[in-house]
């Protein structure tokens, strides 16, 4: 993974950017852009990244990922 997605997550649930809608649904605000929020599962994310991530890497043993995929598994860690 890389050390930049990492770091992108940790500000992202540092700032308090991301909103628990449901178990297992989130809300987490996009990094680049404040305006824009992305819903995120345990699994999934709808943004850019993590389409263009699936897109191109799906089949290849790759686990699509993304900052704010990796924000959610930060936050369920320091919320349990």
């Amino acid at each position: 993974m890389c050390a930049n997605t990492i770091k992108k997550a940790k500000k992202l649930v540092e700032n308090g950017d991301i909103v628990k809608i449901e178990d297992g649904l989130y809300q987490v605000k996009s990094s680049s852009d404040k305006t824009k929020s992305y819903r995120v599962t345990s699994d999934s994310c709808d943004c850019l990244g993590f389409k263009n991530f699936y897109k191109f890497y799906h089949g290849k043993g790759l686990k699509a990922n993304c900052s704010h995929l990796e924000a959610v598994r930060i936050f369920e860690k320091e919320n349990k």
